[in-house]
């Protein structure tokens, strides 16, 4: 009895299933065919899969035919499908599950051509994730304009293919709120998108991007972008979340960008180059213009004119709760640094510090280290109320 309900809940009831090459492997005495036979037999015996996992990446290539017959038999009840298959013939994809009931599609190592607007349209889709996908910019723009609903896009690692007459790559979403962009490079990148609330480009090479906006920006990320030319000051002010790490910045231009970001509750500007004699960004400009500022975390090098010129000024963070300091290399001048910070943070509950330090160390730096050590204790005493981590890297 209990194995005729295990079998009917089997049929009738599972909802997710998962193949992955890591858990199925040759090593395990398993060949491609045999894997293509536990697959089929093991979808075939289910009626109402929503989700449906396949990734094989370090498997040999898989025979087309199986792989469209389990895409074929999940149509009608699948609502998320994450397809890591490479196969002989290649299969169009968007071909075999378009006008269905997908919510989520994430396609890896594969080769999107000559996107049909007729028959292959999204019409549920909200989240799209393509990671080492090779397309070109117009089947990418033409993808988004098929998918009315999708909120999510994720592009990591593409295989973007420029046609001579194109020069600039355009996407344009009504309805898209989060976009993630990683290891890209492009002349330009037109982004047009009314709703989008979260923009992350990662490991990113660009002379110009731009993002066309209705100001529903909330969260702005980069992390070790090479940009010539940013424009997306006209989408700055309900900024909640500005995040940068890795990124040489010319400053005036950069804090022109986002000092309409009244609403500001998190500033993080990390491991952030100074472009030449340009001053770092000074206590009293983060305190008058972002008055709602929660979480303040800075590291950057700390040159003697540099510190001056951040301390300036006498106004108090009172909204800061969390600070986090770092810098990359240890000296006097940090420990001035996160001393006058503490001051003028009346309300700080946790401080986390990030301290740099080299492998080969010398007995200067050594001096450093334990001189820093030691003026940290009196401040730790000072504010027994704040909550303190260290971080050496």
């Amino acid at each position: 009895m209990t194995c005729q309900k295990w079998r009917e809940a089997w049929k009738k009831h599972l909802r997710a299933l998962s193949f992955d090459s890591n858990d199925l492997s040759t090593h395990h005495g398993f060949n491609t065919t045999e894997l293509e036979i536990i697959i089929t037999q093991t979808i075939f015996q289910t009626r109402g899969l929503r989700c449906l996992t396949i990734s094989m990446e370090d498997a040999d290539e898989f025979s087309a035919a199986p792989v469209i017959a389990w895409l074929m038999y999940t149509k009608e009840t699948l609502r998320e499908l994450c397809y890591n298959v490479r196969t002989h013939p290649n299969i169009n994809i968007l071909e075999k599950c378009g006008r269905q009931k997908l919510e989520v599609l994430k396609l890896a190592h594969n080769s999107i051509t000559g996107i049909e607007l007729s028959y292959q349209k999204f019409p549920q889709l909200k989240s799209l994730s393509l990671s080492f996908v090779s397309i070109s910019a117009w089947d990418l723009s033409l993808l988004l304009s098929i998918c009315p609903k999708i909120e999510s896009l994720a592009l990591v690692s593409p295989d973007i293919a420029m046609s001579e007459l194109q020069a600039t790559m355009e996407l344009t979403s009504h309805s898209l709120k989060e976009i993630h962009v990683e290891a890209i490079s492009l002349d330009k990148f037109l982004l047009e998108a009314d709703s989008l609330q979260s923009l992350h480009l990662r490991d990113c090479n660009l002379e110009v991007f731009e993002l066309i906006g209705k100001g529903a920006l909330r969260v702005f990320k980069m992390d070790d972008v090479s940009i010539i030319h940013l424009d997306i000051s006209e989408s700055m002010e309900n900024l909640e979340v500005v995040d940068v790490a890795n990124f040489t910045v010319v400053w005036p231009k950069f804090y022109q960008m986002i000092s309409k970001s009244l609403k500001l509750r998190t500033l993080r500007l990390w491991g952030v180059v100074l472009d030449e004699e340009v001053e770092a960004m000074d206590l009293e400009t983060i305190s008058v213009y972002f008055p709602r500022l929660s979480h303040l975390a800075l590291s950057y090098d700390l040159g003697d004119d540099v510190l001056t010129h951040c301390l300036q000024g006498s106004s108090n963070l009172e909204n800061v709760v969390a600070l986090e300091l770092g810098w990359t290399i240890i000296s006097n001048r940090f420990s001035a640094w996160v001393a006058e910070l503490l001051e003028r943070c009346p309300r700080l509950k946790k401080l986390k510090i990030f301290v740099g330090v080299s492998e080969a160390k010398t007995e200067k730096e050594l001096g450093m280290l334990g001189n820093f050590t030691t003026s940290m204790i009196p401040l730790m005493r000072k504010y027994m109320e704040v909550e303190v981590q260290f971080e050496f890297e």
